[in-house]
């Protein structure tokens, strides 16, 4: 996953010096909504990098009522941000008008945060539409000399949304989950290469991939990381991956052939004297 720079960073370790003591003197007061707002866009535009007149923008309607804040790079919207009062509690709950208003809209991302706690979903185009948690991070528990905590936090910047960060981070968190993992496991190449390695270790000892996969799914596995809708997922992506690199795999091979067979040339006698020459005894 790429990086930001140094001078991203900068800003960050300036911005969490810098918004912390704000944010712990708002929870004292217990200050409403609409303050936490005011809180929130200061640090969209002096720790996030975002424009305050020209990307942040409180315009959009969602079933009557105005959207709290939203992020608009190039003139294209890119992340709903929903925002509650510094002394609330998050829940799942509170995002989900926003994220309905989002998967119409297009957009991939909405965030719920009261200024402290941040949480950011994925938004799953669907039928029902649903979202997907992928980061949360309290504001008060950044360590300003963290690398990685300026690294978590750069995926919500400016330099983050253009680079896409925050999709190649959701994509990693998916690849790198034991559900994903655990589906790849009980994949036949892996079983093959497990089947392999055991007959070197026991040759006199008989083991077929079938034996493999249910001492996997039944003594090694957790049951959770094997079944459930979560597994089910992981195994319809691996599917899916699969048949999209044998159909490359497939189409490589096509063009392979059609450009040994377009840099066929004359040989021997027909050369010679011109002739067309029969290239059917090479292709079979």
């Amino acid at each position: 996953m790429a990086s930001i720079s140094s001078k991203v960073c900068d800003r960050l370790t300036a911005g969490i010096k810098r918004f912390q003591p704000v944010l712990s003197s708002a929870k004292t007061r217990d200050v409403n909504e609409s303050d936490t707002v005011t809180i929130i866009t200061d640090m969209l535009a002096e720790v996030f990098g975002f424009d305050k007149y020209s990307e942040i923008t409180s315009e959009y309607v969602i079933r009557g009522t105005f959207v709290d804040l939203a992020i608009k790079l190039d003139g294209h919207l890119q992340l709903l941000i929903e925002v509650k009062a510094i002394g609330l509690d998050l829940k799942e709950s509170h995002v989900k008008q926003a994220v309905d208003y989002a998967a119409n809209q297009g957009v991939d991302w909405v965030v719920l945060t009261n200024g402290i706690d941040w949480h950011v979903y994925r938004v799953k185009f669907g039928k029902p539409i649903e979202q997907e948690l992928v980061l949360e991070f309290s504001f008060l528990d950044l360590n300003p000399k963290s690398k990685a905590d300026c690294e978590r936090l750069g995926l919500l910047t400016k330099e983050g949304l253009e680079k896409s960060l925050l999709g190649e981070y959701h994509a990693q968190r998916q690849v790198l989950s034991r559900y994903f993992i655990g589906a790849v496991l009980l994949t036949d190449p892996v079983l093959d290469v497990v089947r392999r390695e055991l007959r070197r270790l026991a040759p006199e000892v008989k083991i077929d991939t079938d034996q493999i996969r249910e001492v996997l799914q039944q003594d090694t596995l957790k049951r959770e990381i094997v079944e459930g809708e979560k597994a089910e997922e992981a195994g319809r992506k691996i599917a899916r991956s699969a048949t999209r690199a044998l159909r490359k795999a497939g189409k490589e091979e096509a063009e392979v052939d059609l450009t040994e067979l377009g840099n066929a040339t004359p040989t021997g006698d027909a050369k010679k004297a011109g002739e067309p020459v029969d290239d059917r005894e090479g292709l079979q």
